[in-house]
């Protein structure tokens, strides 16, 4: 094993330790990064380069004043936001949200998105399912982890699992450590440099473990170590490549790509960027979280202050991806985790409200300029064609090439699990 010590950092518990890399261990969820290599190559996956970024909105967005507005409900459903149209005819989302509007032709608004629970947490988001179900021992692993298992490594050595900001990744469930999310926000990032180290000093360090390594199979005589070598290789590769930091450089953006992600003020939306960045770069799975919804009071300023920067955000990705060419391989969702209350409260908020919620997808090669579902006059309950949650994730991992009803990964008891529950399919109207 080789280490790289850094500079010194306090941690929670007051103690003084060096950041440190470990060559065969870089942070994921204690795998190294060689294992993960390895694994890749014996398992004979070796796809074109598909994935999914998820904009998780944590607090649950209202869907009554974002995709599906009543406007002929009375005041108290209504709510303070008007509807606009789109590109779309017939489709009308609202005026906060005038990117998406123009650029409808690109997006799907789902409005009658069911089978979630009333609970802050990303876990239906992440896995498909509802938390107050039983789950089997270890837990249900969330889809960046079922992809990392399934896929392994991203292009280029890249983390096929990773959660650009925010603490709402899903967990690895039963499928273990070795497949949690990558988080460079944290002490991994600093883990992707070498801290002084030029790549002549790590040449010899590298020389140094390959003799320790050929030592260590000499002892041990089980050929256990036989091959090792050439996925070590890959592991130097990996962390001398500039890929993955590049990628989080997003001062780097060309000047005209970066302006689709300036707010205003000066301000710019980084993480959106970084995301878009880093599947170009080769992860599988990318999320992050954006702002607080949970309004309960104030719904209409603080929906006033947010649906703008969530506007040029997710626009500004889409309109990147078309751009790129890879609207066809890589799929875009943004939701939270449920929808809120119809009427609006004494405090002129909304609060949480499980039974229906709305979604926005993009890419992935879907038939996209549609609406999809209807909610009753004040947005309560589907009224038209709700899309199970399990419909979105087996979308989802369709679009990525894996058919969730015929895949299966084991829990800790070898049992075999579907990726989606009840056997539901893709979304019939965007397939």
């Amino acid at each position: 094993m080789l280490t790289i010590l850094g500079k010194n950092q306090s941690f929670c518990d007051g103690v003084s330790r060096r950041n440190f890399l470990k060559v065969g261990a870089l942070g994921m969820g204690g795998m190294g990064l060689a294992d993960l290599l390895r694994a890749e190559s014996q398992s004979g996956i070796r796809n074109g380069h598909k994935a999914i970024i998820m904009i998780y909105l944590p607090g649950g967005p209202s869907h009554t004043d974002m995709y599906d507005i009543k406007e002929n409900a009375p005041k108290e459903f209504r709510g303070d936001f008007s509807a606009i149209s789109t590109k779309v005819p017939g489709v009308r989302i609202c005026e906060h949200l005038p990117n998406v509007a123009a650029n409808f032709d690109k997006f799907v608004a789902l409005r009658t998105v069911v089978g979630q629970a009333d609970d802050h947490s990303s876990f239906s988001c992440m896995t498909g399912r509802n938390k107050r179900e039983q789950q089997p021992p270890g837990g249900w692993p969330s889809i960046g982890s079922t992809l990392s298992k399934l896929k392994g490594q991203g292009l280029y050595g890249t983390p096929p699992y990773v959660a650009v900001s925010g603490s709402s990744a899903g967990m690895p469930g039963f499928l273990g450590g070795a497949n949690a999310a990558f988080s460079p926000s944290g002490r991994g990032r600093a883990d992707m440099t070498l801290n002084g180290v030029t790549l002549d000093r790590l040449d010899d360090r590298k020389s140094l473990l390959s003799s320790f390594d050929t030592f260590r199979r000499d002892v041990d005589g089980s050929g256990k170590m036989t091959g090792i070598d050439a996925f070590n290789d890959q592991a130097f590769d990996v962390i001398t490549s500039s890929k993955m930091l590049k990628a989080l450089e997003s001062s780097k953006e060309p000047t005209q790509s970066a302006k689709r992600y300036e707010a205003g003020k000066g301000r710019r939306l980084t993480d959106f960027l970084v995301a878009r960045r880093l599947v170009e770069a080769g992860a599988r799975f990318v999320t992050l979280n954006f702002g607080g919804w949970d309004s309960h009071s104030n719904n209409f300023r603080t929906l006033s202050n947010q649906l703008p920067e969530l506007d040029r955000g997710v626009s500004a990705i889409v309109q990147d991806l078309h751009e790129r060419g890879m609207e066809k391989d890589v799929t875009v969702v943004v939701w939270g985790e449920f929808g809120r209350t119809p009427r609006v409260n004494m405090n002129s908020g909304r609060d949480h409200w499980s039974r229906v919620m709305g979604a926005l997808i993009a890419g992935g090669g879907m038939k996209t300029g549609q609406a999809i579902g209807e909610t009753d006059r004040v947005g309560g309950e589907p009224a038209s064609r709700p899309v199970h949650i399990a419909e979105v994730f087996a979308t989802l991992y369709n679009n990525v090439g894996i058919d969730a009803n015929k895949t299966t990964v084991q829990d800790l008891s070898g049992r075999p699990q579907h990726l989606v529950s009840h056997g539901y399919g893709p979304i019939r109207e965007l397939i």
